[in-house]
């Protein structure tokens, strides 16, 4: 095992899997001689060479239409969207095309893609570098859509991505690359999508998260331990199509009381679909009206540290809650 953060975690993973399988071809706008944005591909162009770690032109909608002939004629492409905020212009492509392969040639033809992008708010990011976009395309059956949040299971599911036959989504939030560390196996191992995870074992009420949210939620979680005595079961969604609610709906049972915590705008985020299922499923097992936090219904997040601050669910509030909930 061998500490890393998720930057690092994603990079060695996407390195042995292009060193494994010479099918695997990496796209994307500076994922060549800059080693990409974040630095992920960093060293690849040297070793795998320009047929393999291919710089694209500024055009979202290319980048994923190439990726779609690309897995259609036997390769294995990694697409990269610079910021998930830029993925808009290959909406059609996605949703139209890549998702609908498989439905649409009645299983002949399978599209075995992954189309990585940075997501999410918390680094000044301002309008265009802050969007969560995972529930516009949750929404779309035949796209699975992934949202690791550790080293580990950045690693492990991004491997599962790209052994997938069919296209995924692989999200990966900003600010935890560099700020969450952990372990991680030396050896190649994966972890599987469609199953969310609990992070931390809990008796007094569940928290349902992903992303940067997650940690925060860890975070209160401790604290409320710490200082009331309650323990909160924290679970990471970890993918949000398909979304793993058996192990959702398990926990909530078990504590009879559930917030979730999103990122997004709170109406119609992805967070609504797992609360409506809590209430579908677990109405009668519950000993207090649910709680769901997410971020205000406005247009963007702004760059000023205050509004940033205004948009983005923190520890301090979620913490609040929390104890709301518990004491309920």
């Amino acid at each position: 095992m061998t500490e890393k953060n998720v930057v690092t975690a994603i990079h060695d993973a996407l390195h042995d899997e292009m060193k494994a399988d010479e099918r695997v071809i990496v796209l994307g706008e500076d994922v060549g001689a800059r080693g990409g944005v974040f630095r992920i591909t960093q060293g690849f162009l040297e070793e795998f060479g320009e047929e393999r770690v291919i710089d694209t032109p500024l055009a979202e909608s290319a980048i994923v239409g190439v990726a779609i002939g690309m897995a259609l004629h036997g390769l294995v492409p990694v697409a990269e969207i610079e910021f998930a905020d830029f993925i808009h212009p290959a909406f059609d492509q996605l949703v139209s095309e890549a998702a609908r392969m498989r439905y649409r040639s009645n299983g002949d033809y399978h599209l075995p893609m992954v189309v990585r992008a940075p997501w999410g708010g918390g680094v000044h990011g301002a309008l265009y570098h802050s969007q969560s976009i995972e529930a516009f395309y949750g929404h779309v059956p035949g796209l699975k859509v992934v949202v690791p949040s550790t080293p580990y299971d950045a690693a492990g599911m991004l491997r599962s991505a790209i052994h997938d036959p069919d296209p995924v989504l692989f999200l990966e939030h900003k600010k935890t690359y560099r700020l969450v560390k952990g372990e991680v196996p030396d050896e190649p191992f994966t972890v599987p999508i469609g199953t969310a995870e609990v992070k931390r074992e809990g008796e007094d009420l569940t928290v349902v998260a992903y992303g940067l949210m997650l940690h925060l939620c860890l975070e209160a979680a401790e604290r409320l331990q710490q200082e009331h005595g309650l323990s909160a079961e924290v679970v990471d969604v970890r993918t949000i199509q398909p979304l793993d609610m058996d192990t959702i709906l398990a926990s909530v049972r078990k504590t009879a009381k559930a917030m979730v915590v999103y990122e997004d705008n709170r109406t119609y985020g992805a967070g609504a679909e797992i609360v409506a299922t809590i209430a579908e499923e677990c109405l009668f097992d519950l000993d207090a009206p649910l709680v769901r936090i997410g971020g205000p219904d406005v247009p963007a997040m702004g760059f000023a540290a205050t509004l940033e601050h205004a948009f983005m669910p923190d520890a301090e509030r979620i913490y609040g809650r929390m104890l709301e909930l518990a004491r309920y």
